[in-house]
């Protein structure tokens, strides 16, 4: 369809807001529900187009990108079997509270509600699996659809946004304005916030400070370790969240994973003040609420994380802050530190335990191959590599027990610099990646 003077297709409209919202990177199994999207790309060269082999891939390739960047992972599918495969990307980015945005091709308009070929109502599909699901349907909202997509995916706690594109909406013309680019909303803790923080750990002889949450900024984690060294303060990790403060530094104790060490459960039960800064507490973190059983704890509860909706939810906090975890870092990293605190011997201690575990266990007689023995080789011998990859689940946790990082200016960042680069195309065609 030609365009009349003053107007765009949807598809042109999606694509130019993407742009404007800052997207260089996108990842998609082309499918014919969203040609005229494809369209609009191959004429947009300032997004680099990777093609997956899988709906699958190409979701984990995007929730992957969003969590190296801090920005949207984008990902293009069709509908029906195409949007079921990329759902797994969709669980694991809200599971991880990564921003994310995926966009669904779907049916045409006037034949929704008839069954037809490979028709799904994804309101409903994926409204447990995202923090807004919605059907864009008319291109004259396009603009605020995706502001409002971008808005949702990386204000509070991040997660992903799931919009459906009908073919026929995307081929309809439109004289509609763009909108201006988006600007996260993040909440930050108030003075009275700050203030009780530092009455509790000035009443506390075994405190405890559990990081986590996603999206820290580097100044976020530079404020983190500058607040942790400042007061001697024990530094617990939040599942797969190592690489927030370096792990050599004096403070760090350990990883609160699967195949909790039991050096690891006893400091948890015998802390008397537990900061939860950036996590949700979750079950891995918890031993399946075993360690910290809900919803009131022995000990005392500071919980700082960035959704509303998630203080309060499980346990009960003495002091539930809205802010985000980076936010409330730099701000905790302002204050005066605590004078001649009373854990100190408390904090080398945990230092020590983590130590001792992560040291190359001596040979001895044993029959077959100890992954833990080899991953601590390995992390002596390169103990600044700044990427590793691992299996997931129970199967990973003799290896992720073990490593160790640098913290998010030698890790992540690099990562995702690294990461732009391995998917950059150099043609103006959509890149294909073999076996994704």
């Amino acid at each position: 369809m030609s365009e009349a003077p003053g107007t765009r297709a949807g598809g042109r409209i999606l694509v130019d807001a993407l742009r404007l919202h800052g997207v260089d990177r996108l990842f998609c199994v082309p499918g014919e529900s969203y040609l005229d999207v494809l369209d609009a790309l191959y004429d947009t060269p300032q997004i680099d187009v990777v093609v997956a082999k899988h709906e699958g891939a190409a979701a984990n390739m995007a929730e992957a990108d969003g969590k190296l960047t801090g920005r949207p992972g984008i990902c293009f599918v069709t509908r029906g079997p195409g949007a079921t495969h990329a759902s797994v990307g969709v669980h694991t980015a809200y599971q991880d509270s990564t921003p994310m945005i995926l966009f669904v091709g779907q049916v045409q308009r006037d034949v929704r509600g008839r069954e037809a070929f490979q028709e799904v109502e994804f309101r409903q599909m994926f409204a447990a699996l995202a923090k807004w699901v919605a059907e864009i349907e008319t291109a004259d909202r396009i603009p605020e659809y995706v502001l409002r997509a971008f808005q949702v995916a990386t204000s509070g706690r991040p997660g992903p946004v799931v919009l459906a594109l009908p073919e026929d909406m995307l081929a309809e013309q439109s004289s509609v304005l763009d909108t201006r680019p988006f600007h996260p909303v993040q909440a930050t803790p108030a003075d009275a916030d700050l203030e009780a923080v530092r009455d509790e750990l000035e009443r506390a002889s075994q405190p405890l400070l559990i990081a986590g949450g996603s999206c820290w900024s580097d100044e976020g984690c530079a404020a983190l370790a500058r607040f942790a060294e400042a007061n001697t303060l024990p530094v617990l990790t939040s599942f797969r969240r190592q690489d927030l403060i370096d792990n050599d530094a004096p403070c760090y104790a350990g990883h609160l994973s699967l195949g909790l060490p039991p050096h690891l459960q006893q400091r948890v039960k015998a802390a008397d003040l537990i900061l939860a800064l950036g996590t949700r507490l979750g079950d891995v973190n918890t031993m399946t609420y075993s360690l910290l059983r809900p919803p009131h704890l022995a000990a005392r509860l500071v919980h700082v994380h960035a959704d509303p909706h998630e203080l309060n939810r499980v346990y009960q906090a003495d002091r539930a802050i809205n802010a985000s975890p980076s936010a409330a870092a730099i701000r905790l990293g302002a204050l005066a530190p605590i004078g001649a605190p009373r854990w100190r011997a408390w904090t080398e201690s945990a230092r020590r335990e983590y130590e001792r575990f992560i040291n190359v266990p001596e040979a001895g007689p044993r029959c077959g191959v100890n992954l833990a023995v080899v991953i601590r080789h390995l992390a002596t011998r390169l103990r600044r590599t700044p990427s590793w990859r691992t299996g997931r689940g129970t199967s990973a946790s003799g290896c992720t027990g073990s490593l160790r990082t640098a913290g998010p200016e030698r890790s992540w960042r690099r990562r995702a610099a690294r990461w732009g680069t391995a998917c950059r195309h150099r043609s103006r065609r959509a890149s294909a990646i073999p076996n994704a």
